[in-house]
């Protein structure tokens, strides 16, 4: 058998798991839509596709609870009727699932949070109410009715979010329990309300029923939990009932990032590790955990008993399906990018997947074959046109993909040279075995014209883009590379500006002064620069961040008169200014380009003009789409379809190009 570990059963008494494969909680959205019909056809796909257990999106207790206004919960009885949807189709597919209660404390985005103390947090916008002890019974209580109604709704478990620095975890650590009463002061104090909830959810739930809860195993942030207090706090919890301890890294407002694509896989299973000599129920180890190999590898060291994927599970439902049927290879791979997942739900977004659209609208796709079979050329092997090919392909139709280059990918290829984001060649290599299990013709090195496609009823274009050009001034003497040729290995001098900080142009700096292996490649050097250290050490597992010389003196600049990096992801953008900030990167804006020449490049900035004095300059000023192809063939009068850059240039957006391939391709 493939993964033997991985794909074991698990046994917690009342029921036994088909493996250890956790689809970890997500909040995608879906519930607070009322299209209970989406919601259930979501999570029955990734119950149909093998998963062990399903846990679900956080649903509030109450209405102080919910992360925002007007976030889902079990309130009343038309509530538990549309969850028993839900909880019926996953089943009716062999699978299990457990509802994740959610209080959301201090970082509740509304005016009625509630904490254990009045100390607003630095992520969210309102200060919270203090409790008293008749509001702390009242939490309780909601949390209580909250397990109970899930299980009326026919949930086969809970899951008690207690990590993360969400409202459980707030009692836990001094920085944000300031109270002096018996819910205070000493850890015995501070750790009462979690043991409370699982107690009481344990006698209101009875036996045959599973309870998880989830621990945050290092708090990354000053005054967080010290690692004895981690052990105190999973005894007690195992003692007031739980089935099972799943492990939350880092509370949300840390500075530390945890599950975006530069983190090095399975980077915190040590914690688990350790956590699981000390108790005797079974221990789910989280976070950048991508591939049945990693979870495989995890559990035969004995790190965990089960492993928590998530966002993967947003990548390919069939995850533990193929993995099972030695198909690994094929399995989508979810490239940690946070793009169409937490970058969408922090903006209030129904959540996708960047490499699989479908997620969370499964029922926006036909699952049956076209209708007719077309021939159908698709011009382009960027993510755009292999997105549109393969998903033609599946449909039946008879596909041929061209490209001039040699290989496939596109951009994709300078995006995996980029540190820290290694995880896009597994993108191109789940790519290259799709295209390999398909039925298309393949056509590289061979660019397309318009003999080549006279015979094909239908044609997509996704031919990308070119580099903009900036219109700076280049004397003679002057080292002026484009982007491509500096990700691609064109020497670079010591000293560089790069003109353009947009997403390429931080994905540049980074490239230019990294010396060495990458450090997502790993773990120590990597925890040394972001300063994660032993919560055995150090309370929160926080530590001085040890920076490294950049390998280069890199300008980044801009012509627009705001911080660089604004248009960056929501929740990855502060990380990618604090690493090139730890390289001593000068990030300006409102800059203008005078020209180039031997000496440097000639700027203005705040109404003075000065000349950098760089070796070489890097233009990263966006891109224009590369319509030639198109226009040529619109000429003649040929209906085309235009996507991906080629549609629209913009940054480098494969999220978008993704989306519209296959989007297309579903209504040919």
């Amino acid at each position: 058998m493939p993964y033997p570990h991985l794909l074991s059963p698990l046994d917690l008494g009342h029921v036994t798991l088909p493996n250890r494969v956790l689809m970890g909680s997500m909040h995608t959205g879906l519930e607070e839509r009322g299209d209970w019909g989406r919601v259930a056809a979501f999570y029955a796909a990734r119950a149909r596709g093998g998963v062990g257990l399903i846990v679900t999106g956080g649903m509030a207790p109450n209405e102080e609870g919910g992360v925002f206004p007007g976030a889902a919960g079990l309130f009343t009885p038309a509530d538990i009727a549309n969850h028993r949807q839900v909880t019926q189709a996953v089943q009716a597919e062999g699978g299990r699932i457990a509802m994740q209660i959610l209080h959301a404390g201090r970082y509740a985005y509304g005016p009625k949070c509630v904490g254990p103390s009045a100390l607003k947090s630095p992520i969210s916008p309102f200060a919270p109410t203090e409790l008293d002890e008749a509001g702390i019974e009242k939490q309780i209580c909601d949390m209580v009715i909250a397990a109970q109604r899930a299980r009326e709704a026919g949930y086969d478990g809970v899951e008690i979010m207690g990590s993360e620095g969400y409202f459980l975890n707030q009692f836990l650590a001094e920085q944000t329990n300031r109270r002096t009463d018996g819910w205070g002061g000493s850890f015995e104090n501070r750790m009462r309300l979690p043991v409370e909830v699982v107690g009481r959810v344990r006698a209101a739930v009875g036996a045959n029923f599973i309870v998880i809860y989830r621990i945050s195993l290092i708090d990354l942030v000053p005054g967080g939990s010290t690692w004895p207090q981690v052990v105190q706090l999973a005894k007690a919890i195992e003692t007031a009932g739980a089935s099972l301890l799943n492990t939350g890294i880092g509370w949300h407002e840390a500075r530390v990032p945890t599950i975006a694509t530069s983190v090095p896989r399975a980077a915190f299973t040590w914690l688990t590790a350790r956590l699981r000599k000390d108790v005797s129920i079974p221990v789910i180890t989280s976070n950048r955990i991508n591939t049945p190999e990693v979870g495989e590898a995890i559990l035969a060291r004995g790190e965990a008993d089960m492993v928590s994927m998530a966002r993967p599970f947003l990548a390919d439902p069939d995850f533990v399906a193929k993995a099972a049927a030695g198909r690994g290879a094929r399995i989508a791979p979810c490239i940690a990018c946070n793009q169409a997942c937490l970058d969408h739900t922090f903006s209030g977004k129904l959540t996708s997947c960047l490499v699989n659209p479908r997620a969370c609208h499964e029922l926006d796709f036909p699952a049956l074959p076209a209708a007719k079979a077309l021939r159908v050329a698709v011009v382009g092997a960027g993510p755009a046109g292999l997105s549109a090919a393969l998903e033609a392909d599946r449909r039946g139709h008879q596909v041929t993909l061209f490209d001039q280059a040699e290989q496939i990918g596109g951009q994709l290829n300078l995006a995996a040279k980029v540190p820290g984001k290694e995880e896009f060649q597994g993108l191109i290599d789940w790519f290259k075995a799709e295209i390999a299990a398909s039925g298309m013709t393949l056509r590289l090195g061979a660019p397309a014209d318009e003999a080549d496609l006279a015979d094909f009823d239908e044609v997509i274009l996704a031919t990308g883009v070119t580099p903009r050009d900036p219109g700076l001034t280049i004397a003679p003497g002057a080292q002026v590379l484009g982007y491509a040729q500096v990700l691609n290995g064109a020497p670079v001098g010591a000293r560089v500006a790069i003109v353009g900080a947009g997403g390429i142009g931080f994905d540049v700096s980074e490239f230019l002064v990294q010396e060495g292996p990458s450090a997502t490649l790993d773990f120590a050097t990597w925890a040394a620069e972001w300063g994660v250290g032993d919560p055995a050490l150090t309370p929160g597992g926080v530590t001085p961040p040890r920076r490294t010389a950049p390998a280069r003196q890199v300008w980044l600049l801009q012509r627009k008169a705001e911080k660089p990096g604004r248009g960056l992801g929501k929740t990855t953008g502060w990380i990618h200014r604090a690493a090139l900030a730890a390289k001593d990167v000068q990030m300006w804006g409102g800059v203008s380009y005078l020209g180039a020449g031997p000496a440097g490049l000639d700027i203005m900035r705040d109404g003075v003009t000065q000349t950098l004095a760089v070796d070489t300059v890097v233009i990263c000023a966006g891109q224009v789409p590369e319509r030639r192809l198109a226009d040529r063939l619109i000429a003649q009068g040929r209906a085309v379809h235009i996507i991906g850059g080629a549609d629209v240039a913009g940054e480098l957006d494969a999220k978008r190009a993704i989306d519209q391939g296959t989007r297309l391709a579903a209504r040919l």
